[in-house]
């Protein structure tokens, strides 16, 4: 059901430079408030990143839109695509509704147990979860139409390129201090990268934490 607040954020989103309208309903029809600490749910439907525990955050909004945006104009919404970073599970649950298929790896189990229970809550059965290193990315259920990596890497992941289907399209944030959003389609095996423009994302970290 989408809330009078949802619509407000699409709007914003809108004047921002989201054209695509499958993503901006998407938006406003997903409570934002479910995954945010109870506290901070009073800010759910701001355009800002906000701490979730264990060191992570919940991407801006515009951030998940344009994301996604890329990712579906590249690959179309039939598509199989990998989530590294589950997180609270807004950018999973954003990706469920808009992909035939979602598969979700996290790193902390914490965060992983939680976003499960969001899935769950709002009837997104499309998604497999996984705790692990997202730099490995999920092999066994590769190859992958689309890849989307909601942490920062200080180099493109070699597995996740491994991982990407022959015509499939890799959104990623690369860098340390200076992070740029990479958009990067293989095609025929090889790889073609456009910066987007610049992000500040927490860092890809390599390991897993129980």
């Amino acid at each position: 059901m989408t809330s009078r607040k949802g619509l407000q954020l699409a709007g914003v989103l809108k004047q921002e430079g989201i054209t695509n309208e499958a993503v901006m309903a998407t938006i406003a029809s997903v409570p934002r408030e479910i995954f945010l600490p109870a506290a901070l749910a009073h800010k759910a439907y701001e355009n800002i990143a906000l701490p979730i525990g264990q060191g992570q955050t919940i991407s801006q909004p515009y951030i998940v839109a344009k994301m996604t945006e890329l990712l579906l104009s590249g690959i179309g919404p039939a598509a199989k695509v990998l989530e590294v970073g589950t997180g609270s599970g807004y950018q999973t649950s954003i990706l469920a509704k808009i992909f035939a298929q979602v598969c979700s790896v996290e790193r902390i189990k914490a965060l992983q147990f939680q976003a499960k229970r969001r899935l769950n809550q709002l009837d997104l059965h499309n998604v497999k979860l996984k705790h692990g290193d997202g730099w490995q990315g999920w092999a066994s259920k590769s190859p992958f139409d689309g890849i989307i990596v909601t942490a920062a890497a200080a180099n493109i992941p070699e597995q996740l390129i491994n991982q990407l289907a022959d015509g499939g399209r890799l959104i990623i944030p690369v860098g340390g201090k200076q992070q740029q959003l990479l958009c990067i389609d293989k095609q025929n095996g090889n790889l073609s990268n456009t910066v987007i423009e610049v992000v500040n994302f927490v860092p890809l970290v390599a390991g897993d934490i129980i």
